[in-house]
């Protein structure tokens, strides 16, 4: 399931970065890696704010639609 069906407050478990190299490379710059865990904070406005590796990013929906959990 994308990222972006995720329920917010759920801890969910990144299984896939999909998408071309430019835009996994990104993602996982940011800290997305598969086996890593991720929870949604908020969404408005089309972005979504997680938290992953003890930060917390705002990406878009079409980046969240690549990130599978």
């Amino acid at each position: 399931m994308p990222l972006s069906m995720v329920r917010t407050g759920e801890r969910n478990i990144i299984k896939k970065i999909g998408g071309k190299p430019e835009v996994r490379r990104f993602l996982e710059n940011l800290g997305f890696v598969a086996g890593g865990a991720v929870t949604v904070v908020s969404e408005a406005g089309g972005n979504i704010i997680v938290n992953v590796k003890e930060a917390r990013v705002a990406i878009g929906k079409d980046m969240a639609n690549r990130i599978m959990v």
